[in-house]
């Protein structure tokens, strides 16, 4: 699935090309993805002019006057511009969804597993929308701290890796960069959320804040399905510390591997976590 610094890399591929254009035409090509489009979903968007491309956790929002589009990839959506005057491809089977721009841009969107979304909401209602509402501070924005963190932990029994993928407790950090910034921090993935407080919490807070950022930078990581809006690859897996590595050293170990057997992997809540043993405590 899509994690934030993809869906970052997308918001931050649209937005010169929607922030100030109308929905021209919106063409939809079947009911529903993962829930039905709201059946006024045409006739509210097409004419309306685009304010603001927004990002809330992995939630996409294009503020319009009127209303707000609340866009989530799901697993394997992709994302296409197809810019004026370039005539986008003929369409796909998995084309579900298409907005004609009044600047002539063409933006498609591609779900083949269809587990992507779409709804609107009340531009000044969109805080209160059930997708949104419960969901905790972004973790590159200001709200986002060592003592927020902590006190989003304190007394939980969980181990740590499963307590930051929750998005209750912070916004949008992934399976892939909960494990690259645990191994930033060098906290182990066992480790009981409810210790990581003081010192441990601002160095976790400041490693999810660097490991988004650095992903974000290089375009996100590509592992299946992930493109940016121009069709480039992301490339922040090639500097993976951990993640998918299995058996190998990490940055900057000095150990014998045939001992220690190097990077571990573990399942934790169904998901696959990878950590050194040996740097995370």
């Amino acid at each position: 699935m899509p994690e934030l610094p993809e869906v970052e890399t997308v918001r931050r591929g649209l937005a010169p090309v929607l922030e100030g254009a109308a929905f021209a035409r919106v063409h939809l090509r079947r009911a529903d993805l993962r829930k039905p489009f709201p059946v006024d979903f045409v006739e509210r968007l097409e004419g309306a002019r685009i304010k603001r491309t927004g990002r809330r956790a992995k939630y996409l929002l294009i503020e319009t006057h009127d209303d707000t589009l609340i866009w989530h990839l799901g697993m394997s959506g992709q994302v296409r511009i197809y810019p004026p005057g370039e005539p986008p491809p003929l369409v796909g089977k998995h084309d579900h969804v298409q907005f004609d721009l009044s600047n002539g841009a063409v933006i498609v969107f591609t779900d083949p597993r269809r587990f992507g979304l779409m709804d609107l909401c009340p531009s000044e209602k969109v805080a209160e929308h059930p997708l949104i509402k419960d969901i905790g501070p972004e973790p590159l924005g200001n709200a986002f701290s060592g003592p927020v963190l902590a006190a989003a932990l304190k007394g939980k029994k969980v181990a740590i890796k499963q307590a930051i993928i929750d998005s209750h407790v912070v916004a949008g950090v992934g399976n892939i960069y909960a494990s690259e910034s645990l191994f930033r921090a060098g906290l182990s993935p066992k480790r009981r959320a409810g210790t990581v407080q003081g010192a441990r919490a601002e160095k976790l807070a400041g490693a999810i804040k660097s490991v988004l950022s650095a992903a974000i930078e290089a375009g996100g990581s590509t592992l299946k399905d992930h493109r940016t809006t121009d069709g480039e690859l992301g490339y922040f897996q090639h500097s993976f510390a951990v993640y998918g590595r299995t058996g190998q050293a990490c940055p900057g170990c000095d150990c014998d591997v045939l001992k220690t057997k190097g990077i571990q992997h573990l399942e934790q809540g169904g998901r696959s976590t990878y950590y050194c043993p040996r740097h995370q405590r």
